[in-house]
């Protein structure tokens, strides 16, 4: 197994550094999982990438996020949650009418088509195909797998496109964070985030390794605690670790019709991306955020990527985060039940036709 660890590093490692050569967005996620997807195709070796390093990526995206919870930003967020719940539940509408033009061209199964189109919630959807009678589980993860591929590869390019007029902002600070400034103030961030995690898991909430360190963070920032900011190369170590473990979830040797499957799952996520960029253009109107920003908050990808995105163009991280989070929130607690519901009502309309 250490072999195959090793090898799977170096895979993305090489990739990482690559495509920080052809100075492509977010490099070290996109590279690593590029290089992991084919070489895991290609080798005779399995490869192999712990759980736990994805989870150590996500806590230290996490980490990040927390440290721009401020008391404003905390505020403004619950100013603009009746606006949040509309346009989170604009996406989940838009998601279930694409759904179903999709199945009927594609000749599909409907609720297999729906469960494998809501934007967000990955293993939250997947336990839910499992729960309900008829559906394909196989073609629901490499539908939400393959969306967030997507996503992950088209928003960085429009966002640092001539649309969006954004850069890396790094450039912004007038020094970057240094090792030294870490400590001792970090110490408690990271004790406060390990709590956080462990709370999350007791309250089995989504995403704990990513909902713990914003909560342990965003509690000491409120308070008045200087939390230090990340040196760069740790915040590009953190990419490399989620986008290896991406790469490896994708695997289209397993599906039974690939050709109609991958069309379906690149259909599906183009329509979401389009109706997040329309629905980005009410934010932007109403409160005059930036065209990246706006667009970030309602991308339909995993909140922690759009959070490093936001993180690169120096976006308001607080705003795509909060934006992002009630959409999974309201995925992990809302859309289960309601979708149980449609899928009782279909089935019991396809028996008595």
């Amino acid at each position: 197994m250490k072999k195959n660890f090793v090898i799977t590093l170096t895979a993305a490692s090489i990739g990482a550094f690559l495509f920080s050569l052809l100075s492509i967005p977010v490099a070290f996620l996109l590279g690593a999982m590029t290089a992991v997807l084919i070489g895991s195709r290609v080798s005779r070796t399995p490869f192999y990438w712990p759980v736990k390093l994805r989870d150590a990526g996500i806590a230290i995206v996490g980490y990040s996020i927390g440290l721009s919870f401020t008391k404003e930003a905390v505020l403004l967020i619950l100013q603009k949650l009746p606006f949040i719940l509309l346009v989170t539940v604009c996406m989940i509408l838009f998601s279930a009418l694409s759904a179903l033009w999709i199945a009927k061209l594609m000749r599909m199964d409907y609720p297999t088509v729906l469960i494998g189109s809501i934007p967000g919630g990955l293993s939250q959807m997947i336990l839910l195909a499992e729960e309900v009678k008829g559906i394909d589980i196989t073609v629901v993860t490499f539908m939400q797998v393959a969306r967030l591929t997507m996503i992950i590869f088209i928003v960085p390019f429009l966002i640092f496109g001539p649309w969006f007029h954004a850069s890396p902002g790094f450039s912004i600070q007038a020094t970057e964070p240094v090792w030294g400034d870490l400590f001792p103030n970090i110490l408690f961030f990271a004790l406060f985030s390990f709590i956080g995690i462990l709370l999350s898991k007791r309250l089995n909430l989504p995403t704990p390794y990513l909902l713990g360190p914003i909560m342990g963070t965003a509690s000491l920032v409120i308070a008045g605690m200087n939390g230090p900011e990340l040196p760069p190369a740790i915040l590009d170590f953190s990419q490399l670790l989620i986008g290896a473990h991406i790469g490896l979830m994708m695997k289209p040797e397993k599906l039974s019709h690939k050709v109609r499957t991958i069309s379906l799952a690149a259909l599906s996520g183009l329509l979401l991306i389009v109706a997040s960029l329309l629905l980005s253009m009410l934010i932007m109107r109403f409160f005059h955020l930036s065209p990246a920003t706006s667009f970030l908050s309602l991308a339909p990808g995993g909140m922690d990527q759009m959070a490093i995105v936001a993180h690169e163009i120096q976006g308001n991280l607080a705003i795509v985060t909060g934006y992002q989070l009630f959409r999974l929130f309201f995925i992990f607690f809302v859309v289960p039940p309601f979708l149980k519901w449609i899928f009782y009502k279909f089935r019991k309309m396809e028996a008595s036709e």
